[in-house]
């Protein structure tokens, strides 16, 4: 039996261990720290994601088998260089190669470099010639901070003024901390996006099946931004046709970039894309599974997780097949009344029984001393459903979640609708 140890505690892990579990060589799975939903699952160990000196200490004396570091905090922090030092297999790319996410001026100026096709940009440093670009810069202009910063790193400003407000409060206020020192100025690009997670092991690239996030708040994409209210894969904007324009012009460059930059990328790349009239563009890298992307795509997976992750870990994945099954997913992502700003946690959750084909990832949730599952989090359950069509899998989903109790959670109305109508 292997004894595996996963770094994370949110939804995405969650999805991660369910899938990793369906391995019959599984023995105890550690998870640092996971959270109250997660520990019926897991073995949950108060060690945060970002302690990488705890994480380590804890894989040396529990003698871990497989590593698996999921958010990117730790990824950039060197988690896995550390790990690996110490001779455990780990899934999640080098500290250096982490860079694609942990900088994006890096990733701006690789595919700049390499002829990899993106939204044109400028770079700043300092205030004032950041304020002076924007006098002239088209509007809507992209702000993004370049560091990480919890997926909320990005202003698309409307005006001058709001463009003007979002440099001074990454630069001069420091909302995002230092990750906000220096900021990339973007072209505001048109187009349907999509996120593709792939496989890699620094030299062979499977995609994962496609995905379509919806990132505003409320019903009819209003509200704020989020972390991410709900997933469906695949997505009807990424045709074959698509796929392989992206594959030859964007996926294998970047690991080929990646290669040749002496940092080789192994673990799961996300591509963040935009299908503009001019062809697909990159918006964003991640260096890791997406969340909640993560909930819809691996539930269609029907290869051994395990397997195909060991396979990247040992520069095989040529060798290993990776198959996805026809159908759909849909994740519904039940979240606390206020969210993405003000809310109140501790509110009872009392959870539906199981249903084939159902899954409900926990990502916000603790257990209180009598055993109760309460919110602990702005997005607390991801309610997914796979069916063998798109609508059949929002239907589902959205019966799933109203048994759920919670109540001051909150959910769209809508995942999924705007797939539904380009298939109609």
């Amino acid at each position: 039996m292997l004894d595996l140890m996963v770094v994370g505690g949110g939804g995405r892990e969650h999805a991660l261990i369910r899938a990793l579990k369906k391995n019959p060589r599984v023995g105890t799975v550690y998870v640092l720290p996971g959270n109250g939903g997660i520990a019926a699952d897991g073995q949950c160990v108060p060690v945060a994601a970002t302690d990488i000196d705890g994480i380590v200490e804890f894989a040396r004396t529990h003698r871990v088998d497989f590593a698996v570091v999921a958010p990117d905090d730790p990824l950039v922090l060197g988690a896995v260089d550390r790990l690996e030092e110490l001779g455990i297999p780990c899934f999640g790319p080098r500290a250096n190669a982490a860079m694609i996410e942990g900088s994006k001026v890096f990733a701006k100026n690789l595919m700049k470099k390499y002829g990899i096709p993106t939204a044109a940009y400028a770079v700043f440093d300092a205030l004032e010639p950041a304020l002076e670009y924007l006098k002239t810069a088209p509007l809507p202009s992209v702000i993004k901070a370049d560091g990480l910063a919890l997926g909320k790193g990005v202003i698309i400003a409307q005006t001058r003024d709001e463009a003007e407000a979002a440099v001074r409060a990454m630069m001069e206020d420091k909302i995002f901390g230092q990750s906000g020192s220096r900021v990339v100025i973007e072209e505001f690009l048109t187009g349907p996006e999509v996120s593709v997670l792939a496989f890699t092991d620094g030299q062979t690239l499977v995609p994962m099946v496609s995905s379509m996030d919806h990132k505003r708040a409320g019903d009819g994409d209003t509200g704020p931004n989020t972390g991410g209210m709900g997933t469906i894969a695949p997505n009807p904007f990424y045709t074959d046709a698509m796929a392989k324009v992206c594959m030859d012009t964007i996926f294998l460059p970047t690991i080929r970039a990646m290669e040749a930059e002496g940092r080789p990328f192994r673990g799961c790349l996300y591509f963040g894309l935009m299908l503009t009239p001019q062809g697909p563009k990159v918006i964003e890298y991640n260096c890791r599974f997406g969340d909640p992307e993560t909930q819809v795509v691996l539930p269609l997976l029907e290869s051994d997780l395990l397997t195909v992750m060991q396979a990247v870990a040992a520069g095989t994945l040529d060798r290993t097949p990776v198959k996805f099954r026809a159908g759909a997913a849909c994740c519904v992502v039940i979240a606390s009344k206020g969210y993405p700003k003000k809310y109140e946690s501790g509110f009872e959750i009392v959870l539906p029984p199981p249903e084939p084909d159902r899954e409900i990832y926990v990502a916000g949730a603790k257990r209180t001393e009598d055993g109760r599952l309460v919110s602990a989090g702005g997005r607390v359950l991801g309610v997914t459903a796979v069916a063998d069509t798109l609508e059949q899998a929002v239907k589902a989903a959205y019966a799933y979640a109203d048994q759920v109790e919670f109540s001051n959670g909150f959910f769209r109305r809508d995942i999924g609708q705007r797939a539904l109508s380009v298939l109609k």
